[in-house]
């Protein structure tokens, strides 16, 4: 596989490896959402540990409501922190 295939599929794998952990195994609660941020991306996001930030994060990507993010959702907050990454270190090659 090219390095972008086994990133998707890197993808597609932790988002399975945290629904199957609760529930619906093809959506991600809030609990496991929270416990992907913090084991997956604790360089970039630190540990989030207040509520409000879980709720509020939570509220802006489930865009169905049903208070579960599917794969569909997941990929908006996966886009949303690349973009962030990527424009934080265009910022930084600046200076």
């Amino acid at each position: 596989m090219t390095d972008l295939e086994s990133s998707l599929a890197t993808i597609m794998e932790v988002f399975h490896r945290y629904t199957e952990k609760e529930g619906d195994k093809h959506k991600l609660k809030k609990s496991e959402l929270k416990d992907m941020i913090n084991e997956e991306l604790p360089a970039l996001t630190g540990q989030v540990k207040d509520q409000a930030t879980m709720d509020s994060l939570m509220e802006s990507l489930d865009t169905d409501g049903d208070s579960e993010l599917d794969f569909q959702e997941f990929m908006t907050f996966i886009t949303m922190v690349t973009v962030c990454c990527h424009d934080f270190g265009e910022h930084h090659e600046d200076e």
